[in-house]
């Protein structure tokens, strides 16, 4: 932001700046590397390089496997071991990998069987890399336990469940000097790429609000009432009332506004649940009375809203809903002074109107009206992968092209694109807003998991 910026923002507020100062920088010093974790900040790491990039898989249900046989086909990778509970998911996922990899992986070890078998795999096969696809409350500790054993951690979404967790795993990142990165792989969107290049170069002015969402009706996963998806997440939406989701549509309005990195920070948020209706309805409807399900107290509300407000003053509004039958969407939207960016369909409207599409800010430009703003601004990362990422699959390429790039940054001993902090403000929506919820609205603090160090930490470039 060029005129709206922080110190424009504490001078017209009247916040001093040692106020501001003792409100988000508690821990800072002018020696950029050292945090009382006892090691060292890991805002702009880079590790060092690695020619052929070692990797081993918790967790082998959908997306685990999905990530197997991707990851397989990405030339310096080798799959070197594959964990599940379940020997099937296990095997399927060999089978993938050799299939994938040109026949590069036809030696990995295979652990299954008990709840303890992953450990025994870090200790045994000491991978690179670790990928974490499990259940939410076997995130954290995977990743702490594979930092410590000397890999980098790369976690589904959300990175943990509580602000403890999300603590444990700052320090144990910041102690071991290994990635632990929440994989977000929607920031890797054509649309999030295109508004991230468009923020970047200015054209919708100075940021000030942003709307993003997870809105996708997944009553169906609770037929998987024994291994699967709806097995265990269906008992987070009984027993937990908040955003429990929120990575997906706030990850890249995150990065849009450069929150916690260099520019502006989280500050608070608040947030409100709607009755808890439709769960109980759709077990009522379709399983018997004695079932499980219908044997559950639904607390959580059915939809979610927050609003989330940062250190410059500017709004997100968040929302999740993965029970009403509605249409799927992330919103997607972000407001700047000099026009909007809309998802969900895409739509584009600026002062003075877009370019061949529109003659001012009252009319959309959308479908085909985009083509020439997708000529001039399509970011540069999609043009070089975008024709593969489609190729490869994965919610559109997105998928792909978010692993591509962990290995490209492994390999080349760069920055990963979400950084460790990152992953914790995003995931703390979800413990922040059930606090809130509980609390009739009450504002929430977030933590600085940065310690202070985010003004110090390079926003994302636009990576070609």
């Amino acid at each position: 932001m060029k005129n709206f910026n922080r110190r424009n923002f504490i001078k017209k507020t009247g916040l001093s700046a040692a106020s501001l100062y003792m409100a988000s920088n508690l821990a800072c010093s002018e020696e950029y590397e050292t945090t009382t974790s006892g090691g060292s900040y890991m805002g702009d790491f880079a590790a060092p390089k690695l020619k052929t990039v070692r990797i081993a898989i918790i967790g082998l249900g959908a997306r685990g496997s999905g990530h197997a046989k991707q990851l397989a086909a990405i030339e310096g990778t080798e799959i070197v071991a594959l964990s599940d509970l379940y020997e099937d998911l296990v095997d399927r996922s060999v089978s993938l990998c050799a299939e994938s990899g040109t026949g590069r992986h036809q030696s990995i070890s295979r652990y299954y069987g008990d709840e303890n078998q992953w450990e025994k795999m870090l200790i045994e096969v000491k991978p690179d890399a670790v990928i974490i696809a499990t259940n939410w409350n076997n995130h954290a500790k995977m990743a702490i336990e594979s930092m410590k054993q000397g890999a980098h951690a790369f976690v589904e979404v959300p990175i943990a469940v509580t602000l403890e967790e999300m603590w444990e795993i700052v320090n144990t990142s910041e102690q071991t000097q290994k990635h632990c990165m929440m994989m977000e792989n929607v920031n890797y969107g054509r649309e999030e790429l295109l508004y991230l290049n468009l923020c970047r170069k200015g054209v919708i002015g100075d940021l000030l609000h942003a709307e993003a969402a997870y809105i996708h009706e997944l009553r169906f996963q609770m037929e998987e009432q024994e291994r699967g998806t709806g097995s265990w997440r269906t008992h987070h939406y009984a027993k937990r009332n908040g955003n429990l989701y929120p990575t997906h549509g706030l990850g890249p309005v995150a990065q849009y506004m450069n929150l916690g990195r260099s520019e502006d920070q989280f500050s608070s948020i608040i947030s409100f649940s709607s009755p808890a209706k439709g769960r109980k309805l759709y077990a009522e409807k379709n399983y018997s009375k004695d079932h499980k399900w219908n044997a559950l107290d639904y607390q959580g509300g059915d939809l979610n809203t927050s609003i989330i407000k940062t250190n410059l003053g500017r709004t997100i509004m968040i929302q999740w809903d993965e029970t009403s039958p509605r249409p799927y969407t992330r919103h997607n939207l972000l407001q700047g002074t000099k026009g909007i960016l809309a998802g969900y369909p895409t739509r584009v409207a600026l002062e003075g109107g877009v370019p061949g599409a529109t003659e001012n800010h009252h009319s959309w430009a959308e479908g085909e009206k985009l083509e020439a703003l997708y000529e001039q601004y399509e970011h540069p990362m999609y043009k070089r992968l975008g024709v593969l990422a489609k190729k490869m699959g994965g919610h559109g390429g997105m998928d792909f092209m978010m692993l591509y790039r962990i290995i490209e940054c492994l390999r080349e001993g760069k920055p990963l694109d979400q950084n460790l902090y990152e992953g914790c403000f995003w995931s703390a929506v979800s413990p922040l807003s059930e606090a809130s919820v509980a609390k009739g609205g009450m504002p929430q603090q977030f933590p600085d998991f940065t310690r202070g160090f985010w003004n110090k930490t390079n926003p994302l470039s636009i990576i070609s």
